[in-house]
């Protein structure tokens, strides 16, 4: 028999689902429209490379402190306030008025894209533990969905030639609302003010998560370079017109999707090594089959694999994190987190300066054989487990 869920539980599963589908949403509408933004700002590979390792390290130097800024404040107040100050800083994308300035606007972004991610996640664990089995993936299947539809908003917004200022504003409306009803849904977890917590606020990864942060680097890395370069490689490299290119991209959101949905039960059923493991090799033929075919439709089912495979790594990873012994929630993920998702923001950039050294295609090379590694550690976890 199902054990009931009540309805203040069932609400803050929702809320924490929109946080999850915003993110995802308004990343996949601005990066789908990178191009445009390069076309904006007459900016090669190398320059938008740079913008986006602005996003990098404003991420991964927010990431650690997380933990603690959740400690004193509750995570829901640190993932309300990093949803809005997201939507209030994409807008101002195409207002900047030269590259330097774009790089300190995408600092800023990173800053609060880092702390959401941190602080979101922490309040899926919590209730996680409160439904007393695994259904983190379902979480992250719906930033999955939000890229897929944010994806296709590009697409459509692009093929309209609707201008950067009114589709991002659009979206950002939308955005809000969702930002509005989970404010008042999230869970309140301000700790009490007698609670003591030992040791320092700011830690750094222990060798057990240091493990399973080099595999989340691998994967995220590859969730990064997917996202800000796959429509790239469609136009420069597979040859795609400018409407059928965000397609790929929203192939790998939907195949991210598809496995999250499912990802919870096999997960039960199959283990969380033989996860990765699989995941790994997965998305390794999938990236593979990419580039070295590349035609448009080679593209668009290659990035559907790559999704596929690393669907689920990350939610495992977090999990992992999250219900570590002797941690709050937060502290866990910050630690996984700052190790993880600066494989997410610092290896577009990276990927487009070896773009503009070799090319794209040997960039993303790259990212193929970073998979092979992590389904290597993966294997190593297992043994040594």
């Amino acid at each position: 028999m199902k054990a009931l869920v009540s309805p203040t539980l069932f609400r803050n599963r929702v809320a924490v689902k929109i946080s999850f589908f915003i993110n995802g949403f308004i990343l996949a509408n601005w990066v789908s429209r990178l191009p445009r933004i390069q076309e904006l700002y007459g900016a090669d590979n190398g320059t938008i490379g740079l913008v986006l390792l602005g996003l990098s390290l404003g991420a991964v130097c927010a990431m650690p402190f997380t933990g603690w800024a959740i400690i004193k404040n509750g995570s829901r107040r640190i993932t309300l306030v990093s949803l809005l100050m997201y939507c209030i800083l994409v807008p101002l994308i195409p207002y900047m008025s030269y590259i330097p300035v774009l790089i300190v606007l995408y600092i800023a972004m990173g800053v609060f894209t880092g702390m959401l991610d941190v602080a979101m996640n922490a309040q899926a664990v919590m209730i996680e533990k409160q439904y007393g089995k695994p259904i983190m993936t379902s979480f992250h299947a719906f930033f999955s969905i939000g890229m897929a539809i944010g994806a296709w908003c590009g697409a459509l917004f692009s093929k309209l030639s609707v201008e950067l200022i009114q589709h991002f504003g659009i979206i950002v409306f939308f955005s809000l609302i969702g930002v509005i009803w989970a404010s008042r849904n999230l869970i309140y977890d301000k700790p009490d003010p007698s609670l003591k917590h030992e040791g320092p606020l700011f830690r750094l990864p222990n060798r057990t998560l240091i493990s399973i942060g080099i595999i989340t680097f691998c994967c995220m890395l590859g969730e990064g370079a997917m996202s800000e370069w796959s429509v790239n490689f469609m136009e420069n490299v597979a040859l795609s017109g400018k409407s059928l290119a965000p397609i790929a991209l929203s192939a790998f959101a939907t195949a991210m999707t598809i496995g999250r949905l499912l990802g919870d039960k096999l997960r039960a059923s199959a283990g969380d090594q033989k996860m990765i493991m699989g995941g790994g090799a997965i998305a390794t033929v999938g990236l593979l089959a990419a580039l070295i075919i590349a035609t448009p439709f080679a593209g668009i089912a290659g990035f559907f694999l790559v999704g596929l495979g690393l669907s689920t790594i990350v939610p495992i990873a977090y999990s992992i994190s999250g219900h570590t012994k002797d941690l709050p929630p937060g502290v866990g993920l910050a630690m996984v987190t700052t190790v993880g998702y600066s494989g997410f923001l610092i290896g577009p950039p990276v990927i487009g300066f070896i773009a503009d050294w070799q090319t794209l295609r040997i960039a993303l090379a790259g990212v193929a054989v970073l998979f092979a590694i992590m389904t290597i550690l993966a294997f190593r976890y297992k043994q040594n487990s």
